[in-house]
């Protein structure tokens, strides 16, 4: 845990999503901290397990050839001496910024770590597919714009977090975070007022299908697959009708949901905070950084 938390792209997650979820279950973490697993008893680790270990939180997935009433008998008899529980329903949350916020943490870091956080779809909306494809579009107009274009990060990203406490989140490590604000900035607005194209949304359903399918060659996939959908979106089905739900996205969906989610910003940032204006960061994303003044004089000499 010390290890994870000297790391500079777990610390800024960290960050952001504990000023991001503020209040929320999605602050906390699950893994621990130092301070938490130093504490912690076998005792108290023996408890905890006895507790979720409930029929009430389970749910199992067989994927196999095997003959249906000999696994319902196996299942049957490996279930006898757990506990029904308490009726467990998975509490969905997730945030709506009500304005763009800056945060800054001085760090002694060779550059500036930066990440945003903001709404997103829940599992099991009408919304949910159509944004999957078009924050997997933005993120590669993100990368062209920040490291092809501008040279302004190595890693740049931005991605749709679909889990329980799903959120929207933009990252970068700068050396000039002003100049990239600027840049992403531009960004989300130009995308917003011209929108996706029809050959990024047929390239990316096309991506995104054979990347699914590709990772379905195995039983375990497939249980997995099943169960994580049954999960979050309270439907196992889904795992079998992804093909033709995405393929059912339209470009005008692409466009309305990008727009919904993608509004205001929670930024945190961990670095040299003099480098940053954070201005720039919390004004609309119409409002771009100044030019620099001209040095050409125009006064007429006499």
């Amino acid at each position: 845990m010390r290890e994870q938390e000297s790391q500079p792209d777990y610390a800024i997650n960290n960050l952001a999503k504990q000023t991001a979820f503020a209040g929320k279950n999605n602050a906390k973490r699950p893994e621990g901290t130092v301070a938490t697993l130093t504490k912690l008893t076998a005792a108290e680790a023996k408890a905890y397990y006895q507790s979720v270990l409930t029929k009430s939180r389970m749910i199992i997935v067989v994927v196999a050839d095997i003959d249906k009433a000999a696994i319902q008998q196996k299942i049957t008899a490996m279930l006898a001496n757990i506990p029904e529980g308490k009726p467990f329903i998975l509490k969905k949350e997730t945030i709506n910024p009500v304005k763009s916020s800056f945060t800054p943490q001085k760090k002694e870091l060779a550059t500036n770590y930066i990440q945003a956080v903001t709404s997103a779809p829940t599992p099991g909306t009408s919304d949910y597919n159509a944004y999957q494809l078009a924050m997997r579009i933005f993120s590669q107009r993100h990368f062209l714009e920040v490291r092809t274009k501008n040279g302004l990060s190595y890693a740049p990203g931005s991605w749709f977090d679909g889990g329980s406490s799903p959120s929207t989140n933009i990252s970068v490590s700068t050396t000039d975070p002003n100049k990239y604000i600027g840049v992403v900035k531009t960004l989300i607005d130009k995308t917003k007022k011209e929108g996706f194209t029809e050959d990024e949304l047929k390239n990316i359903k096309t991506a995104y299908l054979t990347r699914f399918f590709y990772s379905q060659e195995t039983n375990n996939a497939q249980a997995a697959s099943l169960v994580s959908n049954e999960v979050l979106h309270n439907n196992w089905k889904r795992a079998l009708t992804l093909n033709d739900d995405v393929k059912k996205v339209t470009l005008p969906e692409l466009n309305a949901v990008f727009n919904k989610y993608m509004a205001n910003l929670v930024w945190a940032y961990q670095g040299d905070p003099a480098k940053a204006d954070a201005k720039l960061f919390t004004a609309s994303a119409t409002t771009k950084p100044a030019l620099p003044k001209s040095k050409v004089n125009t006064k007429k000499k006499d």
